[in-house]
């Protein structure tokens, strides 16, 4: 439906006469000034310009070695800790994304998202002196892309390092746009939310700019429940079900009725463990409750506290938190060896006249393959784990 009003107001408005071109399933703008306008930037930034290209280089590597590693990690989180399995799935507007609200903040990021990621492209090929022959945007029915359209004969003429450079740029450039507002955003406490489910790193930003509190406070129990059986009383501060850490009510892992839950709680200071029999709830008769009432306020408190959020609108703050999401997993998924992304393109630069071409087309496929297949089962797995599910 987003589509059609896109499509039809595109055709009412005559945009063909902006150099818009509109079929029925895309539509596409170019604009052959954009190379200009590159060396104009360069000509006042060239010395970090040179720099942020040397970086680009090493950061792809690191991007894609981490995006491996998330994905792999990730599936195994599914198998051994299901309870730190993040579920993944497509953004597509009017499938996955279907609510109001995300999709507004998906809409008004997408455009910066993209500006910086060709921009990085763009000024990193200007350096380079590989021309631009035109930049833009294009949308295909649910799913947008940004462009720059680099002049071929120039860019296979490049060494090989340009060529790297040039390609990592792109996703350099979202991740570095992300670590900047992560430095503000590490104010706000629903950032912490974010950073749960990211490997390697998360954990320790969270433990070092948050102030996590002991558990989640009980404020009653539900009569005749497994809780009030274990003799759980209300103020008593839950630490621990089945051995995962409780800090929010986030934590809280799913429970099946009639299973035996452990659960660690501080009352009055003094650690204790019971077990107790789950019950289901009274609601949806398949889901399991322990029986109590919780305290849900949020639990992170920032370190860092320069910006009160409480004063902030609630849509400006969950826009930051959509754009910070959006610009860091574009890059990092952007530097996969898949054939439409730039890290099969990078992996292609590396790889190209070391070997024979039909060997680096078998290798190139080979890595194809195993991408694609890494992708698809964390998608399949999110899933399976819980049907299909929108945002």
């Amino acid at each position: 439906m987003a589509w059609v009003v896109i499509f039809v107001s595109a055709k009412a408005l005559k945009l063909e006469k902006y150099g818009v071109e509109i079929k029925a399933y895309s539509l596409v703008y170019k604009n052959r000034g954009v190379n200009d306008v590159l060396i104009k930037i360069l000509a006042k930034t060239k010395p970090a310009v040179s720099v942020f290209a040397n970086v680009s280089v090493i950061a792809g590597f690191i991007m894609m070695a981490f995006a491996f590693y998330f994905l792999s990690n990730n599936i195994a989180n599914f198998f051994v800790i299901p309870s730190a399995f993040s579920q993944l799935t497509l953004i597509i507007p009017g499938v996955t994304l279907v609510s109001a609200g995300p999709l507004a903040y998906f809409l008004l990021s997408i455009p910066i998202v993209l500006v910086m990621h060709e921009g990085g492209h763009g000024i990193v090929a200007a350096l380079e002196k590989i021309k631009i022959k035109t930049g833009g945007f294009a949308i295909f029915i649910a799913m947008f892309a940004g462009f720059v359209e680099p002049d071929e004969e120039e860019f296979e003429k490049a060494k090989k390092i340009s060529k790297l450079r040039v390609i990592g740029a792109g996703a350099t450039s979202n991740v570095l746009f992300a670590i900047v507002l992560g430095i503000i955003l590490l104010t706000n406490p629903f950032f912490a939310m974010m950073l749960e489910g990211i490997p390697l790193f998360g954990e320790p930003i969270i433990n070092t700019f948050y102030e996590l509190p002991d558990g989640v406070l009980i404020l009653s129990i539900i009569e005749n429940s497994g809780a009030e059986q274990a003799g759980l009383l209300a103020n008593d501060i839950i630490t621990s079900i089945n051995g995962i850490p409780i800090y929010s009510p986030a934590d809280f892992p799913s429970l099946n009725p009639g299973e035996t839950a452990t659960v660690s709680v501080l009352r009055d200071g003094q650690a204790l463990e019971v077990g107790l029999t789950v019950m289901p709830s009274p609601d949806d008769p398949e889901r399991g409750l322990i029986g109590i009432m919780r305290d849900n306020s949020f639990a992170y408190t920032p370190v860092m506290n320069f910006i009160d959020w409480s004063n902030v609108d609630y849509n400006i703050s969950m826009f930051l938190l959509w754009l910070w999401m959006i610009s860091f997993f574009i890059g990092i998924i952007n530097m996969l060896p898949l054939p439409i992304l730039d890290g099969g393109k990078f992996i292609h630069i590396i790889i190209d006249k070391r070997m024979s071409e039909q060997a680096v087309k078998m290798t190139m496929w080979g890595i194809y393959a195993f991408t694609f297949v890494l992708f698809g089962l964390n998608i399949a797995l999110s899933y399976l784990k819980s049907g299909w599910f929108t945002i």
